[in-house]
């Protein structure tokens, strides 16, 4: 396959990810305020993690949800650069 090809799956998986992460945060909000059933931690660390790492923290910022918790942001962030890494190690196996 194609290095640009590949790109273009990987980036609309992100794509993909980034609007479930933005979905579930905003869900998660709506939730939070109205005294509902929240979305695990657990769930949106594993969105980010998948790739859905930009639009958490996008999210995070429209909805100002998940902002504060530093045990969450934690999580997330260890997640953010697992998926770094991942995307490094695909640049370097098939682009280089």
């Amino acid at each position: 396959m194609d290095w640009q090809i590949g790109w273009m799956i990987v980036a609309g998986w992100m794509l993909v990810c980034s609007s479930a992460e933005i979905a579930a945060y905003g869900w998660d909000k709506w939730s939070a305020i109205r005294n509902r059933r929240r979305i695990p931690e657990s769930t949106l660390v594993t969105i980010a993690a998948l790739g859905g790492w930009p639009g958490g923290m996008l999210a995070s910022r429209w909805f100002r949800h998940k902002t504060i918790k530093g045990s969450y942001r934690i999580k997330f962030a260890v997640a953010t650069v697992v998926n770094l890494a991942i995307l490094a190690t695909l640049v370097y196996l098939f682009v280089c």
